[in-house]
């Protein structure tokens, strides 16, 4: 089947109760184009964390995996050469669901972009796979990554699926850690730039046939785009950029 996959951007929560559902729903989108019962986790932007950390987002993924009926595949992509080892990615291409999961979006960015693995990942989808990125995981599939508290700074070039749309995830816990003066940086976009924020807990995923759909306890903040506003789980939304 040479339909694309669900693709899903998320505010926080992976691997957690609270996202189970929404998460099992994007396995069986995989499952029904075709695709293998594999939740396939990547944690590159993890890697410059403790191996206590590592470990901990391992075994969160393997409950997660288990509690939804399906074979966990935790890949220790670390680097740009663990990112080029076929022996490494083989399960890549059959996951029902590729997940990649937060941390530092720059340093995912930069590890995984015009590697083997990316292109596996991108071929998955492109043929039904399920594709989500949480936090640090949904900003690297715009086309640039802004530095949160370095907002002078050039952005990072993400992977570019997302061609005009920019994302903050975390976006009800913002600017508590964010000062107003960058803040005010990031969201002063130009252009037909859209620029949306995703809850905590919460997700947008954009299905074969549908316009972006709204999951999650929290909302999602088109800031700038064809619709700004607040919406809610289940409320359908255009955001207004062709997908890759």
């Amino acid at each position: 089947m040479n339909e694309y996959g669900s693709l899903a951007l998320v505010g926080s929560g992976e691997y957690l109760s609270q996202m189970m559902e929404f998460e099992g729903s994007l396995i069986k989108d995989g499952l029904a184009n075709g695709k293998k019962p594999i939740y396939l986790q990547i944690p590159t932007a993890a890697a410059q964390e403790s191996d206590h950390r590592i470990n901990y987002w391992q075994q969160l993924g393997a409950e997660a995996a288990q509690n939804l009926g399906v074979t966990q595949s935790f890949l220790p992509i670390f680097t740009r050469e663990d990112a080029n080892n076929p022996e490494l990615l083989k399960t890549i291409s059959d996951a029902a669901l590729i997940y990649l999961s937060g941390g530092d979006p720059h340093y995912l960015a930069n590890t995984l972009r015009d590697t083997l693995a990316w292109d596996l990942i991108l071929k998955n989808w492109q043929s039904g796979g399920s594709l989500s990125g949480c936090s640090a995981g949904a900003m690297v599939l715009s086309d640039q990554i802004p530095h949160f508290r370095l907002s002078r700074s050039e952005p990072t070039k993400g992977f570019g699926l997302l061609k005009d749309v920019r994302v903050i995830p975390h976006f009800d816990k913002f600017f508590k850690w964010i000062p107003d003066s960058a803040a005010k940086v990031l969201l002063d976009l130009q252009g037909d730039e859209v620029l949306i924020g995703i809850d905590e807990d919460t997700a947008v995923v954009k299905r074969i046939g549908q316009d972006w759909q709204v999951w999650g306890r929290g909302k999602l903040h088109i800031i700038k785009g064809e619709a700004p506003g607040q919406h809610q789980a289940g409320e359908f939304v255009k955001l207004g950029s062709q997908i890759l």
